[in-house]
């Protein structure tokens, strides 16, 4: 595949551009994996091409595997770039903590008009840094948010474990459910020490478009699927564009990825991985495999809908 690199100092983002084989004037942002062009981010590229939009995909920094006040920016300028360069229309997927960018980012920028948000959350945290310190795979970073824009960081939830002791809590849970990661009371206690603000909440009744949000009830990650819930509601009261679309699956785990995309991702073993990697998968494998089939049909239909709507 054929791509254009993009760095901060010389671009204003770090990225990389994948122009799909048939000619296409739709693109999306995806911010799947730790690297722009790391193995899932060009697995996601071959599963967006076959869906016939470019892709660009985007991350906080080469080898950068932490989120801490990433400028919107960012997204501003590649948004600016993809529509000097033959898109007419621009999405934005992101999973994880990148589907909670996703959201953000849509909710800032009117041109996004189709916003895939993964296992996201309805609001901004603190920021965090992964790697090593102090015995520690991650750790929050003081005074810093998740994402900033116009050079300040947004308002964020504090977590109510500091460095050492948030990664602890974290260490603890998983090795105590057997999960790859769980820092489920992590997010669990943070919220009740510290109830969610309307400033830390993200504006999702600004985004333009289409807003489709998957989610499963045991993520254990985080409350998925009560920030889904929540969301539902702000839009029930708020007045709004977007079209919203969203799914809460029962047994789906964190990894709600299409299930095409998956076996791109992993041609041999993604059943076993996904039972490696969390309990629910091994109780529950039909469930989430249906549950993966139901989502990549979903993701299908928002994508040929978006495609082929009228500008």
């Amino acid at each position: 595949m054929q791509k254009k690199h993009f760095e901060v100092e010389t671009d204003g983002f770090y990225g990389a551009y994948w122009k799909c084989k048939t000619d296409s004037d739709c693109a999306m942002i995806a911010m799947i994996g730790d690297d722009s062009e790391d193995y899932l981010a060009r697995t996601s590229v071959k599963w967006l091409h076959k869906l016939g939009v470019n892709v660009m995909t985007m991350s906080p920094a080469k080898k950068d595997y932490g989120h801490h006040n990433y400028p919107l920016e960012r997204i501003e300028k590649a948004i600016s770039w993809l529509k000097t360069h033959g898109n007419q229309k621009i999405g934005i997927v992101g999973a994880s903590t990148t589907g909670t960018l996703a959201l953000t980012a849509a909710s800032y920028f009117e041109d996004l008009t189709l916003t895939i948000g993964l296992t996201p959350s309805d609001f901004i945290w603190q920021g965090f840094m992964q790697g090593k310190k102090d015995g520690c795979k991650e750790w929050p970073i003081e005074g810093e948010s998740l994402f900033s824009y116009k050079g300040e960081p947004l308002p964020y939830m504090p977590f109510c474990y500091k460095h050492p002791d948030y990664w602890h809590v974290i260490d603890e849970e998983t090795k105590r459910t057997g999960d790859m990661l769980n820092s489920r009371k992590l997010f669990d206690d943070s919220e009740a020490t510290h109830p969610i603000t309307e400033e830390e909440i993200i504006k999702i009744e600004k985004i333009h478009g289409t807003l489709l949000l998957i989610g499963a009830e045991d993520d254990v990650l985080w409350d998925t699927a009560k920030y889904i819930r929540r969301m539902e509601q702000r839009m029930k009261e708020h007045p709004h564009t977007c079209r919203l679309e969203s799914v809460i699956y029962e047994h789906a785990t964190h990894f709600v990825f299409p299930e095409s995309m998956l076996r791109t991702m992993l041609p041999i073993g993604s059943g076993i991985f996904m039972k490696l990697a969390f309990q629910a998968a091994r109780k529950y494998p039909k469930e989430c495999q249906r549950a993966r089939l139901d989502i990549d049909q979903r993701v299908r239909n928002a994508v040929a809908e978006w495609k082929s709507a009228k500008r």
